[in-house]
């Protein structure tokens, strides 16, 4: 007889081999890091003497699952911000606690805390992508898992790299220390075709193409990133990324919820495997991925949770059973991915995706010994029918729970023994991790306790201070205005014809100020836009001091260019109240002795006001120069007459 390590015998083996050969009762024979042989039980008893027998009748016996795409540090962020959309809980939320929060400390703890989690869901293989990946590698490896992990590479700065450069000379140090390891499969992890520019793109394809490595990326995640890819580039996310010939590459895609089935030929031929996420893109409505059109155009695809911070778990028999129902869903017809397909992409054909087929997703020999046990007599997976041999698939895919896994082994390690974990201190890591979530809530809470700081948070500036001197009335005289325009005291810098819409958030507490959301339509000499802005500006209610009772010196908290959509900032900010304000604005920069002065002329849209309206203003810096420029203005008040209008002690939003 030959001598082997560790014989798993009694169960129900469900190989998920070409020929999905099931041997009830079968066995499996482990040596090393290696299966040796899979069949029937009394066959193998009779070939191999084991060192460590295994009983497994009763059981299941199968390969270790594959979670083909999550961010595994991200366990430390689970719950951190829920029912939102994708924009407001990336941007507002999760980025900026993680510029706050990721180290290697936290991206170790994260991913024990992670790997501690999969392996007691049955998970032995998984894709990642993230940053510090070279400390998420050494605690993946300290656990006994085995990892597809991808060092991101974005273009603007994040917790690990100030520049798209050194972010991919990360990538290339990581790559180079892990390669050849036995559970550490080094990736080069560019994180999505909106996050870089085509030439990063490149860079990172000649990359993984020189180490022979995979290529991680997010693609086709949501409606708005193909409308924006149509918009910049005039063709679809897919289409951009082949023509900067991404495919040279090992590509797994996570996501493609909106491709056409042209895209789909597109990532066959490229050889892509795609990571499919149906509970992420659910929660955070991103849309339902195509997976049935996917498999029938031929390409791999795997199932993944996505990171645990948007998911919320890294549960695959959750994954499992919801890519198998949302498909039928989606296509109408419940005879499509059924559950053998739905195990077959969460093994074998997850593996196959995360360019590891070679050593993992099946019981072969030959194979790496990724193997779990499922115990099979539980209350909710009973009673069994056995006509069908089939029925063992449903039964794993929508009966089977995470907590029926009882053993899990990996590279022929033991991980986890009867539900116990061997190669994590659970208790310590949960202790640690509960430390991180009092150091993350007293940050968001000191963050969300006013508006300024909510403001300063997504925006990505630093709080600037911007007071100025104005005076506003009701201009009863335009010749007035342009008796002054043509004063020999005045020089006209600068002119500027623009329609300006106003979104004001008032909040419960007026002390907190109101957020204004500016959108400036500039507008040419035949009334076309030939240019838009958009700005953020907090002020305060409270006027700082008045001179000769009219010229009032006020201040803004904070200005700010307004880079996402209104829908985003009311979302973000949640104000009690909104108010509107549209107006026709005409604006001169002069200089009146010398000194720069801005008087704009507004025509009211919303509200509804009558006549025109003027307001003359000038930034100032201290008190004295405060001082000097209200003497100013009210020389020009002087200069157009006091019939020419009545003075406005309101600001325009409380007018009408």
């Amino acid at each position: 007889m030959e001598k082997i390590d560790t014989l798993l015998t009694g169960g129900t083996v469900v190989t998920m081999n070409r020929a999905f050969e099931i041997f009830a009762p079968g066995a499996v024979a482990i040596r090393g890091q290696n299966i040796v042989a899979v069949g029937k039980a009394e066959a193998l008893a009779a070939a191999y003497q084991a060192d460590t027998v295994v009983d497994c009748t009763g059981k299941i016996v199968m390969p270790g699952l594959v979670n083909a795409h999550t961010h595994v540090p991200m366990t430390l962020l689970r719950g951190l911000a829920d029912d939102l959309r994708l924009d407001v809980w990336l941007l507002a939320y999760v980025m900026p606690t993680e510029r706050e929060f990721v180290t290697p400390e936290f991206c170790r703890l994260g991913t024990t805390l992670a790997c501690a989690e999969m392996i007691r869901s049955g998970v032995t293989a998984f894709a990642d992508m993230y940053y510090f990946e070279e400390e998420i590698a050494a605690a993946t490896a300290k656990a006994g898992m085995r990892g597809v992990l991808g060092q991101t590479v974005i273009k603007f700065p994040v917790p690990d790299a100030g520049s798209f450069e050194e972010g991919l000379g990360r990538a290339r140090a990581f790559i180079e220390q892990w390669r050849g390891h036995e559970l550490i499969t080094p990736a080069v992890a560019p994180h999505a075709p909106y996050s870089n520019t085509d030439d990063i793109l490149k860079q990172c394809v000649d990359t993984a193409v020189e180490f022979d490595v995979p290529l991680l990326i997010h693609i086709a995640e949501t409606k708005f990133e193909l409308d924006e890819s149509l918009e910049q580039f005039g063709m679809s996310v897919v289409r951009r990324v082949k023509n900067i010939d991404l495919f040279r590459a090992k590509v797994l895609a996570a996501h493609c919820v909106h491709i056409s089935q042209g895209e789909m030929d597109l990532l066959r031929d490229g050889k892509a495997g795609v990571a499919h996420c149906p509970t992420s893109n659910l929660k955070l409505a991103s849309g339902i991925a195509p997976v049935t059109q996917m498999l029938k155009a031929e390409i791999t695809v795997g199932i993944g949770t996505d990171g645990p911070a948007s998911n919320n778990d890294l549960d695959m028999f959750e994954e499992m059973r919801l890519a198998a129902i949302l498909a039928k869903t989606d296509a109408n017809d419940p005879t499509v991915l059924p559950a053998r397909t739905a195990l077959l992409m969460a093994t074998r054909q997850g593996a196959e995706a995360l360019f590891i087929g070679d050593k993992t997703g099946s019981l072969e020999a030959g194979k790496r010994a990724d193997v779990i046990v499922m115990d099979a007599r539980t209350l909710h997976n009973m009673p069994q029918f056995q006509r069908d041999e089939q029925a063992i698939y449903s039964q794993i895919v929508y009966a089977g729970h995470a907590s029926d896994v009882r053993h899990v082994w990996c590279d022929g390690q033991w991980l986890m023994r009867d539900r116990a974990l061997l190669t994590i201190d659970e208790e310590a890591v949960l202790n640690e991790a509960e430390v991180y979530a009092r150091r993350v809530d007293q940050f968001m809470s000191q963050r969300e306790e006013s508006v300024l700081s909510k403001l300063v948070a997504v925006s990505d500036l630093e709080q600037s201070e911007s007071f100025e001197v104005q005076v506003k009335l009701k201009l009863h005289n335009r010749a007035a205005l342009d008796a002054l325009l043509a004063s020999e005291d005045i020089q006209i810098v600068k002119a500027h014809h623009y329609r300006q819409y106003d979104t004001y958030f008032l909040f419960d507490d007026p002390q907190q100020g109101r957020v204004r959301y500016r959108e400036d339509d500039f507008v040419d000499a035949h009334g076309q836009v030939t240019n838009v802005r958009t700005r953020l500006t907090l002020t305060m209610p409270t006027k700082e001091r008045e001179f000769n009772n009219a010229v009032l010196l006020s201040y803004s908290r904070f200005i700010a260019e307004a880079n996402r959509p209104l829908r985003f900032y009311r979302e973000y900010f949640r104000p009690s109240a909104e108010r509107e304000v549209q107006k026709d604005r005409q604006r001169w920069h002069v200089l009146y002795r010398g000194v720069l002065i801005y008087i704009n002329l507004d025509t009211f849209v919303q509200p509804a006001l009558d006549g025109l309206y003027l307001e003359i203003k000038s930034r100032t810096w201290s008190a004295m120069d405060a001082e000097f420029k209200a003497k100013l203005i009210n020389d020009m008040m002087l200069a157009l007459g006091r019939e020419a209008g009545e003075i406005i002690a309101e600001d325009y939003l409380e007018l009408g």
